[in-house]
Order: structure tokens, then sequence, then C-alpha cells
């Protein structure tokens, strides 16, 4: 390989990893925004906000809400690490309710390519690994009427003339994007889908702070409705 192209290659993922690590810390406060306006308008609940949730841990809950059922993990070790954490509610018995699970994704650098007069270069593989994430946290919600789950994604990757938004479509169990699914749908209640917002242009912290509410907010009070609120004061 040429030494230009392997200065092209190590920019890029300079740039891509700044990127989204800006990104998560926008969405970290966004998080953080949206706990304390739970708190204020719900005074008295117990909220967690954790990095990661052990593959052990959801496995191990798996076989205690479906017996009979096979499920298995390899490694003590393994976890789900969602972009933004997981935001949860604590009931009486120290069991955590998720009421949002928050992801940022950014894919595509053609934009910025086409600008230097570059030629188009594959698209990435951002949306691939959401995916592996998106299937953990179904199962372990399985048992629950609510998906609280979000993902932000933007880059010129997701422009309307882009086939990787069938990916995310497909993601979404081929719900509409840019649309709040936060309960079950189906007469059934097989579509479990949760929320995909995606676009072109970055998401900003207010905006996310916004959506992000809307779903934790409903999800509380769908738990306050289904537990009773003394249980979680």
């Amino acid at each position: 390989m040429a030494d230009k192209d392997g200065l092209r290659i190590a920019r890029d993922g300079q740039v891509i990893n700044r990127t989204s690590f800006r990104q998560e810390k926008a969405l970290d406060r966004a998080v953080l925004a949206i706990a304390a306006e739970l708190r204020l308008h719900f005074p008295g609940i117990r909220l967690s906000h954790v990095r990661e949730w052990k593959v052990a841990d959801v496995v191990a809950a798996l076989r205690h809400t479906h017996p009979g059922v096979d499920f298995q993990c390899f490694f003590g070790s393994s976890s789900i690490r969602p972009d933004g954490g997981i935001l949860s509610l604590v009931r009486d018995d120290g069991q955590h309710l998720p009421i949002l699970i928050a992801e940022k994704k950014n894919q595509g650098t053609n934009d910025l390519r086409a600008l230097e007069g570059k030629g188009k270069q594959a698209r990435g593989n951002a949306i691939e690994r959401l995916g592996k994430n998106v299937i953990g946290f179904r199962a372990a919600l399985s048992h629950e009427a609510i998906f609280p789950f979000v993902c932000f994604g933007d880059g010129c990757d997701f422009a309307d003339d882009s086939t990787i938004l069938d990916r995310v479509v497909t993601i979404a169990q081929f719900g509409a994007l840019n649309t709040e699914h936060l309960f079950r749908q189906g007469a059934r209640g097989e579509f479990q889908r949760g929320t995909f917002h995606f676009r072109v242009a970055e998401w900003t912290e207010s905006e996310m702070t916004r959506l992000g509410l809307s779903i934790a907010w409903q999800s509380v009070a769908h738990y306050l409705d289904r537990y009773g609120a003394s249980r979680f004061l």
C-alpha cells in the first residue's frame, strides 16, 4: 500500500473517532438532562444510569422470565454497551426497569471525499454493529410491553438515495423511521420495534434531549401505572 493511501485511511479513522466521541458526549449530556427532568416531574423516583448490560445477566433474567426456553452465553465479561447507556427506573425491590436505551451512530465520509475531489468508497458498517445490540436488547425486554430503545443516526450514508436506509428499516422490524415506537404493535404485540431517528444532518443535543425525554417520560408513566407509584418511592 502506498504511504499516501495509508495516511488517508489513518486520517479518516481519526475523523470518525473524533466525531463519534463528540457526539456520544452530547448524547451523554442529553441523557443526564432527561434524568434531571424526570426527577423534577416525578419526585421521589429513583433512577439508575449504567454504561453496559452484561450478557450473563441478560441470560439469567431470560431464564427466569422464560422458564423452559434454552438460553446460552459463553463469557461472563461480554456485555452490550449502548452509546448513551441504559437509564432505568428502580423499584422498591431493587429491580431495574429500563426507561431509555440510547444509541448514537454516525456513518459516511463520502461527502468529505467529494469536497476533496475523491471518488466514493464503500459505506461503513455502523448499522451492522447497531443490529447486534438491538437483538440483545429486544431479547432482554421480550417480556415487557414497551421497548424504550432509541437510536440517533446521521451522516451522508443516510441520504434519501441510500440503500443503507433499508438496513435500518430491517432492524426496526420494517417500521417507519423518524417515528416513535415505544409500545408493542400488532394483533398479538409481535412487533417490538424501537425508535430510529435517521437523517443526514447531525442531531443536536437539544433534539436528542427532547426526543429521548418523550420515550423516557412515557416509560416512567407506564411502570407507575402498571405497578403503582408506591413501588418506586
